[in-house]
């Protein structure tokens, strides 16, 4: 009966003369909503019937002349999960490497977010640098990593200059650990992390002005009042500072996940690619690119899911 309660309040918010209507709930409802319809309307005119096509196609054996489809069933899934195995280990690859960039993108921003909500000599500018690799990746970096000359001569001389020296010291550390055999798991996921240290920089941008907004709207009474009741810097972040900003987490983890699954580096999606365009791609082999669209969309909608279970049952919420 509640559930039931809770979806016919939330519709009495869009309809004038309910008593929820005048409700601050429902005014703040119908202004998100406002801003979300530009996405809604794009979504129905452009996304829902590729959608159901792209559906419809997995389990169809495609010909491409006249666009003919033949159903087979759930044979183009069975040949992406049992079959090819390039698939599966890229899979398996990407989702180690989304758990580890997911957990160090939400700590560094945060801890980013904390630094930058000090006061302090050039915030503002602290605050530009750290936005920028935002606007950079949206597609200004990317272009200039994948056609600019100089950077690309510049990489070369990099990769050059470390092979004709033979030290990695990255390498070499990592190796003298493992031989040693000192938490060799836990240093396998901390190099992993110092590998990948510029492409978690990159994804941070957005979650730390997320994570700044909900220190902003902390109210400076709280720690006034923990100041005066004797609580330390330290414990005033944990009994004030991370609850009250905790909500956020389900948000930027939610985002980072998706946005991580989207990446054009992604393995994955270079795969379906080459099954979809590549030059011995025959035609069932949409229906195969298909299949395996949705089965990654399918573990990614499970990592959503699982991730928001977690951090919901591990957050406080304030109304």
């Amino acid at each position: 009966m509640s559930s039931r309660r809770t979806v016919s309040e939330s519709i009495q918010m869009y309809v004038p003369g309910t008593k929820m209507y005048r409700t601050m709930a429902a005014r703040r409802a119908r202004i998100g909503t406002l801003f979300i319809l530009p996405f809604i309307i794009g979504f129905i005119f452009f996304m829902v019937r590729p959608l159901i096509l792209s559906m419809q196609m997995s389990f169809n054996q495609i010909n491409i002349k006249g666009f003919t489809m033949k159903w087979v069933g759930i044979s183009n899934y069975e040949y992406a999960l049992k079959v090819d195995t390039e698939f599966n280990e890229r899979l398996v690859t990407e989702i180690g490497r989304m758990a580890v960039n997911v957990i160090a993108t939400l700590v560094m921003s945060f801890v980013i977010a904390v630094i930058l909500n000090q006061k302090f000599k050039g915030r503002i500018l602290c605050r530009i640098i750290f936005f920028l690799p935002v606007i950079l990746s949206s597609g200004v970096l990317p272009g200039i990593e994948s056609s600019n000359e100089f950077y690309n001569m510049m990489t070369d001389i990099n990769n050059s200059v470390q092979n004709a020296s033979g030290v990695n010291i990255s390498a070499a550390l990592q190796n003298l650990l493992s031989v040693s055999g000192v938490a060799s798991g836990v240093f396998d996921v901390i190099f992993q992390m110092i590998n990948a240290i510029y492409d978690i920089v990159m994804a941070s941008g957005i979650q730390i002005i997320i994570f700044l907004s909900g220190l902003q709207s902390i109210s400076p009474s709280l720690y006034e009042a923990a100041d005066v009741e004797g609580c330390s810097g330290w414990e005033s972040f944990w009994k004030i500072t991370f609850p009250m900003v905790s909500p956020l987490l389900l948000v930027n983890c939610i985002y980072s996940i998706i946005d991580f699954f989207m990446k054009n580096d992604n393995q994955v999606i270079e795969h379906i690619n080459n099954v979809t365009y590549g030059m011995n791609a025959m035609a069932a082999d949409i229906g195969v690119a298909s299949a395996m669209s949705w089965i990654y969309f399918g573990v990614a909608l499970a990592f959503v899911g699982i991730s928001t279970l977690i951090i919901t049952l591990a957050v406080k919420s304030y109304d």
